[in-house]
């Protein structure tokens, strides 16, 4: 099993930055992809970003160039910088391991909040 801790979420004021994190624990030796997914009220969880073990990233269409995700193997915990926040970003974001044998996990979740 594997156990996915978040921090990081909050209120903020479009134009304005977050940083989430997200640092995972037991059985990791299979982890391979690790990242961020979000989901809006009424709409499907989308690809925020993702790295991999190797330092490959992915990042959703809507958060190029204003998103950052970076990892620090040595804590097994990841980041994602948000700035130039807008209010579309508002939603639930969730961190996500992928692990060989296609298996995920998924964090509990932290809401992120833009608006004036």
């Amino acid at each position: 099993q594997v156990q996915l801790v978040e921090s990081g979420g909050g209120l903020v004021q479009p134009g304005g930055s977050l940083r989430l994190s997200c640092t995972a624990s037991g059985r990791l030796f299979s982890m391979y992809i690790m990242g961020w997914y979000r989901q809006a009220p009424g709409k499907e969880r989308e690809l925020v970003a993702t790295v991999t073990i190797n330092g490959l990233t992915n990042y959703g269409d809507s958060v190029k160039g204003r998103f950052a995700i970076s990892r620090d193997n040595t804590k097994d915990t990841w980041y994602l910088q948000m700035n130039s926040l807008k209010p579309e970003d508002t939603a639930v974001y969730y961190c996500y391991t992928w692990h060989y044998g296609d298996v995920k996990y998924w964090g509990q979740g932290s809401q992120v909040t833009v608006s004036s």
